[in-house]
């Protein structure tokens, strides 16, 4: 049971599939295939934007740039409002389309309208909030005015695993500061960046402001687009050597940059938890979009005192999980996004299990069709093994014990990334000290998800550079602009 082939078609037929640039719809003779992780099927074709494509969505936004940058910002908000509204008019649709092209349960997929849309709603309420300042200068004399300006052309890369919220996360603050945009979305969930540009066109926006370049050529799409100089501002969530490779090539023009990266979150848990909130916590960071997110609880680092009772509940709740196509009635795990996302997932637990660790439940993946693998908990796992160093993007929990504070801390440190760490204590002195010895972003004290349109989103060390989110994450998109004035 669960939905029928008549509302899937429905669904997909009404999303575009060509490349917007300029608000024109522009079909090309190559196209990228589109896949249902859950059936290995082809969903749909998209448009396969060529680097020369990639240009013309770049001189689209460009000659949209100046008339966006003067709209009056009440005007600009309204049309982020209104996105925001039909966003929610048709969220069913739009979850339905992300459970389609990227697998995550429709329940989740729901969350997901729900949280990208509120990126709408803020940065809508943001748009008149952007402002500087006037002083007098200490020596006296001369008057210090300062003022926010938009920064200019954003080139917006986002990821598949959350196709609604990347896209809302970059545009709603880019668009609110008066920034046009092309973006281009990851080729394995197109469909919903292209839904989310034809509902902002639908909301008003002027054409030209946001273009949308699907392609399977990204090297070769986005490399001339960085290296023109009328682009001013990049930003990208992806992983963290992609990352570092758009640093680079940004750094010819000195662009803006904006980079959230890969993570491999620690999660602590303390001798004096409540091991209840804690395990109820872990199913969130851990099991939140079938493990596929950069804020994914990566080890689980737990007291010895609490260690085997932790794992076992924590086990009982994973494995009692029902897998399956996230369109079914029931169904809580999904499949993972491609076949390369179950490789890596089984050679990450191939090498621990090797290495000595205990498998408590799953490990190993579901025949086909689609791309499953079950959540599975691992316990006395080395921390020479592979999934205490690489981001897993799966439903697997390692877990390791500590028996001091600082050793907890310490073995929570030991990585290059540094976007987000959760602690479980009833302890108000030591989560406070916990939360500022960890070298983080963000934390979640006693909770197990961090994300909220209101908070700044972002990471330390190789998980990234800028925050998303907040009244911080607008002045991504802004430039500071100092006059001074003699009077």
């Amino acid at each position: 049971m669960g939905v029928s082939q008549d509302r899937i078609d429905q669904v997909l037929a009404a999303v575009p599939t060509g490349l917007l640039i300029g608000g024109r719809w522009i079909d090309t003779d190559a196209t990228i295939k589109v896949e249902n992780p859950a059936t290995g099927e082809v969903l749909t074709q998209v448009a396969d934007a060529s680097p020369e494509q990639g240009i013309a969505a770049l001189d689209a936004a460009v000659a949209a740039g100046a008339e966006w940058a003067a709209t009056d910002p009440r005007a600009r908000g309204e049309v982020l409002r209104k996105a925001f509204d039909l966003v929610t008019e048709r969220a069913e649709d739009i979850a339905l389309l992300m459970t389609l092209e990227m697998g995550k349960p429709l329940a989740e997929a729901r969350g997901e309208v729900t949280y990208g849309g509120e990126f709408l709603r803020w940065f809508s309420e943001e748009a008149v909030r952007i402002s500087g300042r006037y002083s007098v200068a200490p020596s006296g004399g001369t008057r210090l005015l300062t003022m926010k300006q938009p920064v200019g052309p954003v080139y917006a890369i986002t990821p598949w695993n959350f196709p609604l919220a990347m896209g809302t996360r970059k545009l709603g603050p880019a668009l609110a500061a008066g920034c046009p945009v092309v973006v281009k979305p990851a080729a394995q969930t197109p469909l919903t960046t292209l839904a989310l540009a034809a509902i902002l066109m639908e909301a008003g926006l002027p054409d030209g402001v946001v273009n949308v370049i699907t392609t399977s050529q990204s090297g070769a799409v986005s490399g001339p687009i960085i290296a023109d100089p009328r682009l001013r501002k990049l930003t990208f969530t992806g992983s963290t050597p992609v990352g570092q490779k758009l640093i680079e090539q940004s750094a010819q023009n000195v662009l803006k940059v904006s980079m959230e990266l890969g993570g491999n979150a620690p999660f602590l848990v303390f001798g004096d938890a409540d091991l209840d909130a804690a395990v109820d916590g872990a199913m969130l960071a851990k099991m939140r979009n079938i493990g596929e997110a950069c804020t994914a609880a990566n080890r689980f680092i737990v007291h010895r005192s609490v260690a085997d009772e932790f794992a076992a509940k924590l086990a009982e709740k994973m494995g009692a999980m029902t897998i399956g196509r996230g369109w079914d009635d029931g169904v809580q795990v999904g499949p993972l996004v491609d076949a390369k996302a179950v490789e890596k997932v089984t050679e990450l637990v191939t090498d621990a299990t090797d290495q000595g660790a205990t498998v408590l439940t799953g490990g190993k993946a579901v025949d086909g069709p689609g791309y499953f693998y079950p959540p599975t908990v691992l316990t006395g796992v080395p921390t020479s093994a592979k999934v205490f160093r690489e981001e897993i993007f799966g439903p697997v929990a390692p877990i390791i014990t500590f028996d001091t504070d600082d050793e907890g801390i310490a073995l929570a440190n030991d990585t290059e990334y540094g976007l987000v760490a959760y602690a479980f204590t009833r302890d108000v002195t030591r989560a406070l000290t916990v939360a500022e010895r960890l070298e983080t972003g963000m934390v979640g004290l006693n909770q197990g998800i961090v994300s909220n349109p209101a908070a700044p989103f972002g990471g330390v060390k190789a998980s990234g550079l800028g925050r998303e989110g907040g009244a911080e994450g607008i002045d991504e998109y802004l430039e500071t602009k100092y006059v001074g004035i003699k009077l």
